[in-house]
Formats: C-alpha cells, sequence, structure tokens
C-alpha cells in the first residue's frame, strides 16, 4: 500500500488572528505550527504533504516549507477556489471567504490517490495521534471505515475562557453515533462544564471531542461532492454558510454508508485562534522543547 498523505487546512482568512496564522512563527527559529506537524507526519510514516492553500497564497508557502522539506518528503498544492462550474453548478454566489472545510477536502479530489487524512494548519496535534493514524490508514481504513482521532477534553480546554467542542458520542466498540457540538465549554472548579440556555451541565474530563483530524480513502470525495451541491443549493443565499467535515461525518453515519473509528489519544492539544493565543502557543512549545519531544533546530 502507498503510504499515506496528510491534507494540512491552510486556505482559511484567519480574520480573527489579524494576519496569516498559517506561516507565522512560534518556535525560536520561527517554526511554524505547521512544521511541527510535518514534522511528526515524517516521523509517523506519512509519505505526501498537501497543502490546501487560496491560489494567492502560493508563493508564501513555497518559500516558506519548500527549502525545509525537499528530500524529505512530496509536497503537493491544493487550490479552494470559489469555482463553482467544476460541481456543474452555473450559479454566481458572492462569497467573503472560501466555503468550509470538507470543500476544502473536497477540493483535493483529483490529486489524492491514497488513504489521506486532514488536520488544520494552526493546531497542534501531536506525535502520537500521527502515528494513530498512520497505523489505521495503513491497516484497517476501507471505503466504508473511516476514522477520527478522539482528544481527551480536559487536554483541548483554554484558562482563558469558554470554547466550543465537538463532543463525541461513540458506541461500545469505540465507532462515532453522534457530534454534538457545545459552543460554551469551560473549566469550573476541579471539573469541566458546558453551558446551555443558561444551565451548565458536567462533562467527564476524558470525553472525546473533535480537533478536526479526520481519516479517509478517496472513497470519500464523490460522497463530499455530492453533499457539497445539495448544501449550495440548500445556502443560496446565506453567504456566511460553511460545508463543514462534521456535516459529511454526520451524514455518514446517520445513513450507514459508512463508519468512524474514534482513535483516543490523551495528547496535549493547543491552537490558535486570537493574537493573544500567540504567547501561549509559543510557551507550549518551549515547554516540549525543554522535555527534549523536539530538537531546538527542527530542519
Amino acid at each position: 500500500m502507498n503510504k499515506p498523505t496528510l491534507l494540512i487546512l491552510a486556505a482559511g482568512m484567519a480574520s480573527r488572528y489579524g494576519s496569516m496564522k498559517q506561516i507565522d512563527g512560534f518556535g525560536p527559529n520561527g517554526e511554524t505550527i505547521i512544521d511541527y506537524s510535518i514534522h511528526d507526519a515524517i516521523r509517523a510514516g506519512f509519505g505526501k504533504i498537501s497543502f490546501i492553500i487560496r491560489e494567492e497564497f502560493l508563493e508564501s508557502f513555497k518559500g516558506i516549507f519548500e527549502p525545509k522539506l525537499a528530500g524529505k518528503v512530496e509536497t503537493d498544492y491544493v487550490f479552494q477556489s470559489f469555482d463553482l462550474k467544476k460541481y456543474s453548478i452555473n450559479e454566481e454566489i458572492e462569497r467573503a471567504k472560501p466555503w468550509g472545510t470538507a470543500h476544502a477536502v473536497l477540493s483535493a479530489k483529483n490529486q489524492i490517490k491514497e488513504n489521506f487524512c486532514v488536520i488544520n494548519a494552526d493546531d497542534y496535534y501531536g506525535f502520537d495521534a500521527f502515528e494513530k493514524m498512520v497505523k489505521f490508514l495503513t491497516t484497517e481504513a476501507t471505503d466504508t471505515n473511516f476514522s477520527m482521532i478522539g482528544y481527551e477534553i480536559q487536554n483541548t480546554l483554554s484558562e482563558n475562557g469558554s470554547v466550543s467542542r465537538g463532543v463525541c458520542a461513540t458506541n461500545t466498540d469505540g465507532y462515532l453515533t453522534a457530534i454534538n457540538e457545545r459552543t460554551q465549554v469551560y473549566f469550573k472548579g476541579d471539573g469541566i462544564v458546558y453551558e446551555e440556555n443558561g444551565v451548565e451541565f458536567p462533562l467527564d474530563p476524558e470525553t472525546p471531542v473533535s480537533m478536526n483530524f479526520w481519516g479517509f480513502t478517496p472513497a470519500v470525495f464523490p460522497i463530499c461532492e455530492k453533499l457539497f451541491v445539495d448544501f449550495v443549493e440548500a445556502n443560496k443565499s446565506n453567504p456566511k454558510a460553511e460545508f463543514f467535515i462534521p456535516l459529511v461525518g454526520d451524514y455518514l453515519t446517520k445513513t450507514g454508508e459508512a463508519q468512524f473509528k474514534v482513535i483516543p489519544t490523551s495528547q496535549k492539544w493547543f491552537g490558535v485562534t486570537y493574537k493573544e493565543d500567540k504567547e501561549i502557543v509559543q510557551n507550549s512549545i518551549s515547554k516540549l522543547l525543554e522535555d527534549g519531544v523536539y530538537p531546538a533546530k527542527l530542519w
């Protein structure tokens, strides 16, 4: 079997961050969060890195990543655009931002022929997740058996306020049955709660949540295309509507067309959304370097 591909979602506008956080430096030598993900992915056994970007970002990405990765791993670039004609949609729909993460994945349908996984560019996932995903993609994945990494919710929260999390429900075999979006999740005392309509509900600290780390075969592309065409039709008048990967996961789970193994990890996750998050991420990376998880000079 071919080595799997790592598909990195890096086409977002980063409006809340204020600049292109995908290529902002967080490590001691200006390493991006993507650098650490790629380093872990190569070590875990991925054979190719595909960046999903806006076409106007191409030269910036190549200038940053090609010198580092040459001779270490194959690279590829996928453009996420506003063009709907390739899906036989002839209408022009005004959009201020791309169509969302599942559309980004769909954009790669002509370039990825092997099993692959999807991650966010601005999230740190840790080696354990990449190692477990490679094992799944090379030994268990089929066209009806996909996966996602389930992070313990206690390892994904912020000390600085509430966050939104996709809380996963699983059956006794560890397969996904539902993802419930909880928009206000936070630490309270020694525990974790989520708030809904002003009422607090407790959450087990080890509850699995989705941090957008998914494993697929190329069979997902025609499914995404069908669902995307339906999504566009239903959201013509909603310029902010986004076609997210969990919508695909929810559809496949409910219809039984495919199942998702929720692969547990106790790895600490961290990410950057706001400019104020930068110092927190830098400190987290510094701690990983102190603990010897990564060399001081990554490449």
